[in-house]
């Protein structure tokens, strides 16, 4: 009766994470549809053009500060702010967020007020190629995309706490709002400002998924509360295991400038044909590594606390067995079809047979790591679980090493296509590694 037990409340588990995970895949169809809707208006507008590239390379900062601070908090907070819920109530557990919130806000402004700052000396690395005009526009749009940060911050961090109570569907549709903005204020405004429009859209539906968000999160009993309850026990467990993430999101975003920077150094166009062709692949990372990411985080956590330690077990080779068989033909299909994808979306306007040619071939390389990245986030979202973040960040570090050296010898004869073959390759061994620790760490926690 006991295993019949354990097998029908396992069983309910997985029930409730696929359902979870299906909505999150539904929603984000949405989100996606509408995100390829803008690549398909921006691509028509702008082209791969240098003021395109100049963009390109002005977001990437805000968006790599995003993930490196609010991302990390969403992290390392997740697993502690649902234990506090379950072993001590709702009240330290509104605390905890209240801390946390203060903390990630202060950062986000601290940090993007250091890059306003530092803007000159940052471009003068990342893209070092551009010439002066270029390198203008790309620091004139920096600094009013940064203005975003805290915006996109916010928001991120309210997800994450719908997510910890269950809540899926309309935090998952978010991002929407910034996509549809985009396109819309590039329709009426670029004949008249240019690539400013794109811009002006971004920071739109920054602020508006922002308000959207804090709304929801009251909803579901949590406050928007900006108020420090002091360093307690919970906070200082955040902290413990915000450092390590925080690091590991560091070395990650590290990869990605180098990423930009060797495609800067490349022909013309190169950074742009990097961003569309990874964007393709980008829809459906998100959509399957989002979804089970999203899904699997509430209850490896709760399962974590409650030392549950061979359904976590059970839980995280299901869902990796299930990731690959859906993953693996989805990666295929994506190859196959690469080159009429790009031709149907994107060749028109200013985008013409060479473009889609070369972003072809870039995708091709881009796509293999799909079934890596998303089987991944499985044994991921466990080690997070069990707050072993010291573990991403050796990961981290070995991803950037693996990076820089492998771009070197790929973009020397695939062009920009190695630099995303080599992303691919990072992946990898990124599973690799993360299977491998989840394995080690479930055994001594069963006494294997």
């Amino acid at each position: 009766m006991g295993a019949t037990s354990i097998s029908m409340r396992e069983g309910a588990i997985n029930r409730r994470i696929l359902g979870a995970a299906a909505t999150v895949t539904a929603a984000g169809v949405i989100v996606k549809l509408a995100a390829v809707g803008k690549e398909i208006t921006l691509a028509g507008i702008y082209g791969r053009s240098d003021a395109m590239d100049a963009y390109i390379a002005a977001a990437l900062v805000p968006s790599l500060l995003i993930n490196l601070i609010a991302e990390s908090m969403n992290q390392a907070l997740a697993p502690t702010l649902i234990r506090v819920r379950e072993t001590e109530g709702h009240v330290p557990a509104q605390e905890l967020l209240s801390n946390a919130m203060l903390w990630a806000c202060g950062l986000l402004v601290l940090v993007s007020a250091a890059m306003a700052l530092c803007a000159r000396s940052i471009f003068s690395l990342m893209a070092s190629h551009f010439g002066p005009a270029k390198m203008s526009l790309a620091i004139h749009l920096f600094c009013p995309l940064l203005a975003a940060v805290l915006l996109t911050g916010i928001a991120s961090n309210c997800v994450a706490v719908l997510n910890s109570v269950e809540r899926f569907v309309l935090p998952a549709t978010a991002p929407v709002t910034t996509s549809l903005t985009i396109i819309g204020c590039s329709l009426l405004f670029s004949a008249r400002i240019g690539i400013w429009a794109i811009v002006y859209g971004f920071l739109a539906g920054a602020l508006i998924q922002a308000i959207w968000m804090g709304w929801l999160m009251n909803q579901c009993g949590y406050r928007f509360r900006l108020h420090w309850y002091g360093m307690n026990a919970a906070t200082r467990e955040v902290a413990h295991q915000f450092c390590p993430v925080l690091l590991s999101s560091v070395v990650a975003s590290g990869g990605l400038l180098v990423d930009q920077s060797m495609a800067a150094m490349l022909p013309a166009g190169s950074v742009s044909a990097l961003a569309y062709a990874t964007r393709f692949v980008s829809v459906v990372v998100a959509l399957l590594a989002g979804a089970v990411s999203s899904a699997l985080t509430p209850y490896l956590s709760s399962m974590a606390a409650r030392e549950d330690w061979s359904s976590c077990r059970k839980t995280v080779r299901d869902w990796t067995r299930m990731m690959a068989i859906v993953s693996v033909p989805i990666a295929a299909i994506l190859i196959a079809a690469s080159h009429s994808l790009v031709h149907l979306t994107l060749q028109h306007g200013k985008f013409g047979p060479q473009d889609t040619a070369i972003v072809t071939q870039v995708m091709i390389m881009s796509a293999i790591q799909i079934p890596f990245f998303v089987c991944s986030r499985v044994p991921y979202r466990l080690i997070l679980a069990m707050r072993r973040t010291d573990l991403i960040f050796y990961c981290g570090s070995l991803n950037l090493a693996l990076d820089v050296v492998l771009n070197i010898v790929l973009m020397r004869h695939f062009g920009v296509a190695g630099i995303a073959l080599a992303t691919s390759l990072w992946c990898m061994t990124t599973f690799i590694f993360l299977w491998c620790w989840s394995h080690k760490l479930l055994s001594a926690k069963c006494g294997d």
